[in-house]
């Protein structure tokens, strides 16, 4: 099958169109051609392929004047993407067949691009593969977010400790993106209102200018192509010259080092005042510039206004984009004339909030002052929403309060509907963070449990385990990820677990020598690989996970003739620059990691590794090699996780929590192939109210009491008493998320893991039936219950 009736692509004819571009694009022939050279020539020879969908899509979303979903994300992080664009155009084969033709390697040229730096975790992870399902199931959308100069920040460790450069991935031309330039809008800040002729006037003080940038997002056999459009902030006036004239070189180039501050990183510190200022001209730069856009294509078709909610679905990923309501309110009043009843109620039909957090500290807020000042118009309109809302509903649940602007109960008022991201998730958001709010509209929270893509997370990733599924089950899989459940049938054939063991083997093999290329780090990999890659955040408790290794550790010197499974413990994940307990267990984990790793009592049964800078690229290595998931986040603090997902998919048991979808997941790869410990939600809850929790379950713990001891002592630290004094303290003193009460049943399931790995059938069974029930958990499912239960809109192939 072809994209869009275009002429099958041949290696033949892909290899003259990577020579093409060679000589044409890059100014290159083949005999000086570097390896950089050879990836722009392959990138351009597919995006090439991928254009044609891209422009049939377009015209046939126009031409049958269909609604369009709008999603607007902080974060799209979407990996390498000549993966991608082989993969879903069928033409993997054909690529490797053409680079080798003409004298290379094609994955050697797939690892040499960069990865877009455009998240940070799961948040922009799920973006990415919404992007792609949504292209899969021909839904006509646009994805919106913001070009990063240099996104989150590229993570080092010197002596163990997280340093954080800029990441350079634009150095060199991202060549999947168009430039727009006749596609810009003026973005306000500042200044001041004022009211002529019974009507607001907003006089703004800074503006800077929004241009697009447009990359494809081409879904499965390329039958459908949707848009992610990156906004770049540019001076409006590019270059000063008075003030160049008069010698003042540096103020000449001030209003372009302004603007470009604004797209230049991802999250800020925002700690200090300036940052806040920053991060909030952020993400109201990136959201003014997109509704400004839609609203523009919308008119452009001759569509009345008041018809808006018709045509127009903006799903706001988080609360980042939350000023969405306000600003499209402000444009519906202050440039269409609509009445604020009619504004209000036309933006609140289009919009639609996805909640992604537990945690009140993470619901955005912003000091009052600084956003009246910053926003003095939207300012305005969101006392008008509130006023509305209170009168309306009874509530008292005001959007300003206490000298704050509450991002979170804005994008609630202002949405129709409002979405949790797991079942269990859903309902603690109406019993915890948003319960009031969920009594005055009983109507507006759902359920949208979150999935990932199979192209990209068990097609592309793991094509081992991908040939075995394709043998044995055949092929519908690839858009149909509830076959999977075929696999069941063979779960107890030997033939079948001992080709599922083989694509494990190869898969860790693979990730052993990537390690040995990279870190010069050797592995065992007849050792269970024990995996634990996520953002460092003390309720995902990556410091329970280093915790029970120095337990471990101890073990196994006290009695090192046992009958012990070999493991290596994995670790990746960033720690925000400002997180500084975050950043103490990164810290421990290397400094665990150095000393366990050099004890030639242990070394051969127990290694840690710590590869700096995770990203999705090594996730895609790291994934497929798998042997244990660790999902152990304290119950009711988890929305959903898509780690959890990807790892199960690829045959990899959980050691969890009933956390996020580790629910679901239990529910449906089967609670005997899923290794649970920890309180409950509500039994976390009702821990919390009791007093000195944490220094009874601690001392009550020899094991764990041992391990802090060694911590207080120096053991891993040179004889350092106090460096992770902040870790100890916390423990003994706070610990909100509940280490030292699920610490010891922890101990006890991973050394019930250690007993089960041993018995190889019966592990292999539990790792094959992991994959085998992780259809439901397909992106494309969640798209389908989206667009049905929120949006409003279906596949228009």
């Amino acid at each position: 099958m072809t994209a869009q009736n275009q002429t099958p692509v041949t290696a033949e004819s892909l290899q003259s169109e990577i020579t093409r571009h060679l000589k044409l694009s890059l100014g290159k022939d083949p005999k000086h051609a570097s390896l950089y050279d050879w990836r722009m020539s392959l990138s351009l020879a597919l995006r090439d392929q991928v254009v044609e969908p891209w422009f049939a899509s377009t015209r046939q979303t126009y031409e049958g004047k269909h609604k369009r979903v709008y999603y607007l994300s902080m974060e799209f992080l979407i990996g390498r993407l000549i993966e991608d664009v082989t993969i879903n155009l069928d033409v993997e084969g054909v690529a490797v067949e053409a680079m080798s033709a003409l004298g290379q390697d094609y994955y050697t040229v797939v690892a040499n691009e960069p990865d877009a730096a455009l998240g940070n975790g799961g948040l922009g992870r799920l973006a990415a593969c919404f992007m792609d399902s949504l292209a899969t199931l021909a839904i006509p959308a646009y994805g919106y977010g913001i070009r990063y100069e240099h996104g989150l920040f590229e993570q080092h460790f010197e002596n163990g400790q997280q340093t954080e450069t800029a990441e350079g991935w634009l150095a060199q031309r991202h060549v999947w993106e168009f430039e727009r330039p006749e596609v810009a809008y003026n973005i306000h800040f500042g200044g001041y209102v004022s009211d002529e002729g019974g009507k607001a006037h907003w006089h703004p003080a800074e503006t800077v200018l929004a241009s697009a940038y447009d990359t494809p997002v081409v879904g499965w056999k390329g039958k459908w192509a949707n848009t992610l459009r990156l906004w770049a902030a540019k001076p409006v006036k590019l270059f000063d010259l008075d003030s160049f004239n008069r010698g003042d070189y540096v103020g000449a180039n001030a209003p372009e080092r302004l603007a470009r501050t604004i797209s230049r990183v991802l999250y800020p510190d925002d700690t200090t005042q300036d940052g806040k200022e920053l991060r909030l001209k952020q993400e109201y730069f990136f959201t003014s510039a997109s509704i400004k856009d839609l609203l523009r294509r919308f008119l452009s078709e001759g569509n009345k206004i008041e018809d808006l909610p018709n045509h127009v679905a903006i799903q706001l990923n988080d609360t980042h984009p939350a000023i969405a309501g306000p600003e499209l309110v402000r444009l519906l009043i202050d440039k269409h004339d609509l009445s604020e009843e009619a504004a209000i109620d036309t933006a609140r039909q289009c919009l639609a909030y996805t909640n992604h957090t537990l945690l009140p500290e993470a619901l955005e807020s912003w000091p009052e002052d600084l956003f009246a000042r910053i926003l003095p118009r939207h300012h305005r309109i969101i006392q008008m929403i509130q006023e509305r809302h209170l009168q309306q509903t009874g509530s008292h649940v005001r959007i300003i309060e206490h000298g704050n602007v509450k991002m979170g109960e804005l994008a609630f008022v202002m949405a129709h509907h409002v979405n949790g991201v797991s079942a269990l998730h859903s309902e603690l958001v109406k019993e915890t963070v948003f319960s009031d709010l969920h009594a005055a509209y009983p109507d507006r929270i759902l359920n949208q449990t979150n999935g990932i893509t199979p192209r990209r997370w068990l097609y592309s990733c793991n094509p081992a385990l991908r040939g075995l599924i394709n043998d044995t089950i055949g092929t519908a899989w690839h858009t149909d990820l509830e076959q999977l459940q075929d696999l069941n049938a063979h779960l107890d054939d030997a033939s079948f677990q001992q080709a599922f063991r083989a694509a494990k083997a190869t898969n860790k093999d693979r990730m052993a020598k990537w390690l040995k290329d990279r870190n010069g780090i050797t592995l065992d990999t007849s050792a269970m690989f024990d995996i634990q890659i996520k953002r460092i955040h003390e309720y995902k408790r990556q410091h329970m996970n280093i915790l029970e290794t120095i337990a471990l550790w101890n073990e196994i010197r006290d009695n090192p003739t046992a009958n012990w499974t070999p493991r290596v413990k994995i670790f990746g994940g960033k720690a925000a620059p400002g997180y500084a307990l975050a950043k103490s267990i990164i810290h421990l984990i290397n400094d665990v990691a150095a000393t366990i790793n050099n004890d030639p009592v242990t070394k051969d049964l127990l290694q840690v590794v710590y590869p700096e800078n995770y990203n999705v690229s090594m996730a895609e290595i790291l994934i497929p090699a798998s042997d244990l998931s660790e999902q152990i986040s304290t119950a009711g603090k988890e929305a959903s996780g898509t780690g959890n997902m990807k790892l199960s998919l690829n045959g990899s048991p959980t050691i969890g929590t009933l956390d996020g979808a580790n629910v679901e997941i239990r529910e449906h790869v089967g609670a005997e192939n899923f290794f649970l410990f920890g309180l409950t939600a509500q039994e976390a809850d009702a821990k919390r109210g009791e007093h000195g929790y944490s220094r009874r379950a601690i001392e009550s713990s020899p094991v764990l009491s041992r391990v802090l001891g060694q911590i207080a002592a120096g053991v891993f630290s040179a004889g350092d008493r106090y460096r992770y004094s902040d870790i100890l303290h916390n423990l003994y003193e706070h610990d909100y998320f509940l280490l030292s009460c699920d610490f010891d049943e922890y101990f006890a399931k991973q050394r019930e893991v250690d007993a089960v790995y041993q018995d190889v059938p019966r592990w292999t069974r539990m790792a094959a039936a992991n994959t085998a029930g992780m259809g439901w958990f397909s992106s494309d499912r969640t798209i389908r219950g989206y667009a049905k239960d929120i949006w409003g809109t279906a596949s228009v192939i």
